[in-house]
């Protein structure tokens, strides 16, 4: 049999299994043979006319769509039936006319309402290391949806600027393609659309406008954890959207991997694309988060004032932007101008921002508490992986943030000598440097110390 027709065929069967079940890939699937492909033509040979008429009736859309994937458009299908077994007997049938049933142009231009934010735009949508990536992404699939990353998932803490990128992504292609339909929706909104089909009877009109969607944009989709139906819904759902080229986009505060109570094969779909983290702004970022902030609104703060805030306040980008409405606030109701001294007394009064100073013992216990290890154990001569790591990251923090030297930052951290902490800041220099999870962890810490 033909080597490269024997590739081709197992490219489409990798497509069709991961839309039907696998009863179904097994009776009506997996026994096919392909025969030849030739002229734009492929011939599979089967069991009986039974299996001939059931693939028509049923999946000739699922068959077409994945031949327009591995094998381009406009190719033809012939049956070949086994009509005498023994004296080795064939006969041929023509498919019927092999094209997923596409809207019409009235259907397609139906007007739709997006239900997108358009104050969310790729314009303010302020770039630095930690969404460099993700941004890149967006921009690529606004260009060109349905054809680069697919899906897209867009994972990170909550207040990093999720719902502003998937947004900015919608408002753009509805600018460069204005004849696709795109819906974004809270997976919320999704559920509860969900429930109210099965309640009034309707769920295949539910279906049926899901899957008539070109840009599908689903945010916070961590939320259809432990919800069975809503998740096969969805799974059908994507299963068609993706099939048919058609663009989703997803937003979670967890990546792919981590969640729990979602079905494996919906995590699975999630990792066919790209999966993209946006972390949490790092120092830079947050002033020129604020610097486009106050541009945006017409207002004018010192430098000293956006440098002060972006240094206190390292929580989220929703955090930042609530400061300056609450500068904004207390400057016009006491009628008096934006100053540091105001900048203080703002973030003093707002007790998620209070700081209480940071000495040795704080650090080693925060660092000990994220890693789930004893704060005796930073202390002993132990060279268990988890310990040395939590005490290399101790002596980092006080060296980077405390006025102490060496000496006495070893001798207060397991009464180690000024050349065991040099060893241990550039053992995590180079961790930074090289272990973006390891960069998330040490994130994590200096928010929970207050010092980012």
């Amino acid at each position: 049999m033909d080597s490269h027709l024997n590739t081709l065929w197992d490219n489409c069967l990798r497509i069709i299994r991961d839309n039907v079940s696998a009863s179904v890939f097994s009776n009506w699937f997996a026994d096919i043979v392909p025969l030849e492909y030739k002229n734009k033509t492929l011939n599979l040979q089967v069991k009986s006319h039974f299996v001939c008429e059931f693939l028509e009736e049923n999946y000739l859309d699922l068959l077409s769509a994945t031949f327009n994937r591995v094998l381009g458009e406009g190719v033809g299908l012939v049956y070949t039936i086994v009509a005498d077994k023994t004296n080795g007997l064939t006969t041929e049938v023509e498919a019927d006319t092999l094209s997923v049933k596409q809207p019409n142009k009235a259907e397609s231009v139906e007007e739709l309402n997006s239900m997108l934010i358009t104050k969310y735009t790729f314009d303010n949508y302020v770039e630095g290391i930690s969404n460099k990536l993700s941004r890149t992404a967006a921009e690529s699939v606004a260009m060109f949806p349905g054809k680069t990353f697919n899906p897209l998932f867009i994972h990170g803490a909550s207040g990093v600027g999720k719902t502003h990128l998937v947004n900015a992504i919608g408002t753009k292609i509805k600018q460069l393609h204005p004849e696709l339909r795109v819906l974004y929706v809270s997976a919320h909104l999704f559920q509860v659309q969900y429930t109210d089909s099965i309640l009034h009877k309707n769920f295949n009109d539910f279906m049926r406008f899901y899957q008539s969607i070109d840009i599908l944009i689903i945010d916070d989709i961590q939320e259809f954890a432990g919800l069975p139906g809503t998740q096969n819904a969805f799974f059908h759902i994507f299963n068609h959207l993706h099939l048919n080229g058609k663009q989703l986009i997803m937003t979670s505060d967890r990546s792919p991997a981590q969640m729990k109570g979602m079905e494996e094969r919906l995590i699975t779909r999630f990792k066919w694309g790209l999966s993209a983290e946006i972390e949490k702004p790092d120092l830079e970022l947050r002033k020129n988060i604020l610097r486009s902030k106050v541009r945006r609104d017409g207002l004018n703060f010192p430098e000293e004032v956006i440098s002060y805030i972006a240094e206190n306040v390292n929580a989220s980008v929703r955090d930042l932007e609530g400061i300056v409405v609450s500068l904004m606030a207390h400057s016009t109701i006491h009628n008096c101008d934006i100053s540091l001294q105001l900048a203080r007394k703002v973030l003093g009064g707002i007790s998620e921002y209070e700081k209480e100073p940071i000495g040795i013992e704080k650090i080693i216990k925060t660092v000990a508490d994220y890693y789930n290890v004893e704060v005796d154990s930073v202390n002993t001569k132990s060279r268990k992986r988890e310990i040395v790591l939590v005490r290399q990251t101790a002596m980092y923090l006080a060296k980077k943030h405390l006025d102490l030297s060496t000496s006495k930052i070893g001798y207060q951290i397991g009464r180690r000598d000024h050349a065991t902490v040099l060893h241990a800041c550039k053992t995590i220099a180079n961790l930074l440097e090289t272990d973006k999870q390891y960069r998330g962890e040490l994130s994590e810490i200096e928010a929970a110390l207050q010092i980012a």
